[in-house]
């Protein structure tokens, strides 16, 4: 054996010893912290980066995007709440499961299977920190006594045993009891005070509230946790996921007093001023912590605005703050689209989407390919290395390619639609067909889902879905048609 003096030895253990450091941080270089901010109900026409006539001042969602990266053909796989929420964690559409219309209520059972990986745990087996602050609504197993529920006990289900290391979460929405904060599984004060139901715009279901569960502070009392969960993470070595669902502006209507009166707009406009004001103080918070540079931050809506819009003569918001809709003229919450929250039309399920890592993602920058939401687990699942079982996942996506300014890796197979009542639509390059005969939701007429006639509508020429082309192209429904039941039918869309 040649003999190797102390020297030389200590020169060769140095030079393994920076090649393991470099290596270590070449791959910390490339496995950014995620924050995943969803909005709950706010519309594509709400954000002025993409309805520059909206008179409600959003400046930090037009600086996310100015930053980042703007997609415009975004989708919520639903138009209503908890199956958005579960196609976000699990990369699966919701109506692969028990749920196949409507959403849960805040006692509802626990709809992710223990055995469905979410994001969070493909995160954590990559070294991720997770953590979520904010609205759940996918079941949290409330104790019983008898009859009642007990809420001094833990829940046994919910975040806590779906891979988020920390969490601070309300049930449900804010207008769904028991009006509780849940923190790691544990309710922080038990819930003794009776809340009377209200109207709209402070809509609340009668039921259970704590005294620490005060409607207009909850907003600020969110991003407080998450701010704080920033911070502490930030010091850290390791990467962090943070997944932070708002509670606005959904029902109740309740923006702050600091933020009443604000716009031009009513309750509605303060509130959306408000969750602006919100995700400003999430970006502040990361670019004074010195992490930008290693922070993607993607916000969206889980579907569109609850908000209709009226083309008669009847009162609207501005008029009397009770109504829930405006006038064209005075403000199109969900922009151009056809609809509203609820619907297979636009108006249900195509909503603001942005992303910024700076230095990574184009200043300024747009993507006009079709996207869902369920696309964010691929998406986190590559930024972190994780390799996705066949399983797992089965409706993601990544969307990392296309940040980067190029195509899909792999083609992205069409975007199903669903809505609250069941209604299938299937989206493909510049055709949508609607497998029934109305909106599927809230607006005239709401047709049943597969009843006759289909809806086909070309989005290049008509976003507004105006033109039903079904009669001339039989052989195109039909085509798509057996795409969407193969999809459906098939488990996965990869």
């Amino acid at each position: 054996m040649r003999s190797v003096d102390v020297k030389s030895l200590f020169v060769i253990l140095f030079a393994g010893l920076c090649c393991t450091a470099i290596c270590a941080s070449v791959e910390a270089e490339s496995r950014p912290n995620i924050i995943f901010i969803l909005a709950d109900d706010m519309g594509y026409g709400d954000v002025q980066a993409l309805n520059p006539a909206s008179k409600i001042p959003t400046p930090n969602l037009n600086q996310l995007a100015a930053q980042g990266m703007t997609f415009t053909d975004a989708h919520t796989p639903s138009s209503v709440c908890t199956p958005t929420r579960y196609g976000v964690l699990t990369g699966r559409y919701c109506w692969r499961t028990r749920l196949k219309s409507g959403v849960l209520n805040g006692y509802g059972e626990p709809l992710i299977q223990d055995s469905r990986v979410t994001v969070a745990e493909a995160l954590r087996t990559a070294g991720y920190q997770t953590g979520i602050v904010g609205k759940w609504h996918l079941g949290l197993g409330f104790a019983k006594e008898g009859k009642k529920f007990d809420f001094s006990k833990p829940v046994s289900n919910g975040p806590h045993t779906h891979g988020f290391d920390e969490s601070f979460v309300i049930p449900a929405s804010l207008d769904f009891p028991p009006y509780v904060f849940i923190k790691n599984g544990k309710i922080t004060e038990y819930p003794g005070i009776e809340q009377n139901a209200q109207k709209f715009p402070a809509f609340l279901r009668k039921g259970e509230r704590s005294a620490d569960f005060v409607m207009e502070n909850v907003l600020d009392d969110l991003l407080k946790q998450a701010q704080g969960y920033i911070q502490s993470k930030a010091k850290g070595d390791k990467p962090f996921f943070l997944y932070f669902p708002l509670t606005a502006p959904h029902k109740p209507v309740l923006p702050h007093p600091r933020y009443r009166g604000k716009t031009e707009l009513g309750p509605y406009g303060d509130f959306v001023h408000q969750v602006d004001e919100i995700v400003g103080g999430v970006t502040k918070t990361v670019d004074e912590a010195g992490i930008a540079e290693n922070t993607l931050i993607i916000y969206t809506s889980d579907n569109g605005s609850f908000m209709y819009r009226y083309e008669d003569g009847r009162k609207d918001h501005l008029q009397d703050e009770s109504v829930q809709g405006y006038k064209g003229e005075n403000h199109t919450a969900n922009g151009e689209f056809r609809g509203t929250k609820a619907d297979i039309w636009e108006a249900g399920h195509h909503v603001p989407f942005f992303a910024r890592w700076k230095g990574q993602i184009d200043a300024g920058s747009q993507c006009n390919k079709t996207i869902c939401l369920t696309d964010f687990f691929a998406t986190a699942a590559e930024l972190a290395d994780v390799k996705l079982e066949e399983e797992t996942a089965p409706d993601s996506f990544s969307l990392l390619p296309l940040m980067k300014g190029n195509d899909w890796s792999t083609p992205r197979a069409p975007v199903i639609h669903h809505s609250v009542a069941g209604m299938f639509s299937i989206r493909d390059g510049d055709w949508k067909l609607v497998l029934g005969n109305g909106s599927g939701g809230r607006e005239a007429p709401r047709g049943k889902p597969f009843a006759k006639p289909y809806q086909l509508y070309n989005l290049s020429t008509d976003i507004a879905e105006e033109k039903n082309l079904a009669d001339q192209n039989p052989e195109l429904v039909k085509a798509l048609e057996e795409k969407c039941l193969s999809i459906r039918d098939s488990g996965t869309s990869r």
